[in-house]
């Protein structure tokens, strides 16, 4: 696929709606496959670290390599592109200190529930302040002030009625039975 196709933005925009929907559950099951409850999360967050020198340094350091680039990188582009790098190596560490928390309250389906708060409120803050650097609020129609209310309250909706486990089943009670005409007991199980 040609990437200055038109339509290539919006398979792009998929794959990393596809990766970054599964990024929450593989960092969570990471989290718990370290069997760690005091430093699991940094454990985890370690091989993210990894993750991103393979995929952010290497991949594309090959690529440069390969295209012959002329390694010349702009200060401006160097120290933004340097915060965006950081700001989401923050937001990764917060995911997994909030899916730990989620965890030590007992909420059901951590993974879930997180992963929906921040999907549907990193857009409305991508949107007010993308709007706001570039000074267009009064270009703003009626219907997009609705999409970011339905984006809150559908990470709301989501959050407040996730599918919720089964709890586990009791064990079986042992009840004594009595006898009334000899007052005999005897024992059984109900369930």
């Amino acid at each position: 696929m040609d990437p200055m196709s038109s339509y290539s933005w919006l398979v792009f925009a998929l794959g990393t709606v596809l990766t970054w929907g599964l990024y929450g559950i593989f960092l969570h099951m990471g989290q718990m496959g370290m069997v760690d409850p005091v430093n699991g999360r940094y454990k985890a967050f370690l091989f993210v670290g990894v993750a991103y020198f393979l995929t952010a340094v290497l991949a594309p350091l090959a690529v440069l390599m390969f295209k012959g680039t002329d390694w010349n990188f702009p200060a401006k582009g160097l120290w933004l592109s340097l915060f965006a790098g950081i700001l989401g190596a923050i937001g990764a560490f917060f995911v997994l200190l909030a899916l730990g928390a989620a965890i030590s309250a007992k909420v059901q389906n951590a993974p879930a529930v997180v992963m929906s708060i921040i999907f549907a409120g990193a857009p409305i803050v991508n949107a007010i302040i993308s709007i706001t650097m570039s000074h267009d609020w009064g270009k703003i129609r009626w219907p997009f002030i609705l999409g970011l209310v339905m984006a809150a309250a559908g990470g709301f909706l989501v959050t407040k009625f996730k599918p919720v486990h089964a709890p586990p089943a009791k064990a079986a009670e042992k009840v004594v039975a009595v006898d009334p005409a000899s007052g005999a007991s005897s024992d059984s199980q109900r369930l």
